[in-house]
């Protein structure tokens, strides 16, 4: 089962390393793991594997226990651009970064 969360407001740099922690791993592991990490994605991961699981759980012919993380993937989102004040009338482009977080469960 498929799920994904869309323009979440963390840069995909610092999403990268939390995801390739729980990439081919049983789906409780993955929870544990995550609940474990102090970064401030793997809530948003956890909440993600878990929206995953309950879509598998909608459907009769899938066991919620054998599921694990088959694929996740982190996608670039929309760059907001704002403008810091600088000395002498300048300014400076501040970049806030999205990205885009999918998680797709397998059966084992």
């Amino acid at each position: 089962m498929k799920a994904r969360a869309k323009y979440i407001r963390i840069s995909p740099f610092k999403v990268r390393p939390v995801v390739d922690l729980v990439r081919g791993k049983d789906v409780g592991e993955a929870k544990e793991i995550l609940s474990l990490t102090h970064k401030k994605a793997s809530s948003v991961v956890e909440k993600l594997i878990d929206s995953a699981v309950a879509n598998a759980s909608i459907r009769d012919d899938i066991d919620v226990d054998n599921l694990y993380v088959g694929k996740i993937f982190v996608d670039e989102g929309p760059t907001w651009k704002r403008f810091r004040p600088r000395a002498m009338g300048r300014y400076t482009r501040i970049f806030k970064r999205t990205c885009h977080i999918t998680v797709i469960l397998d059966e084992r």
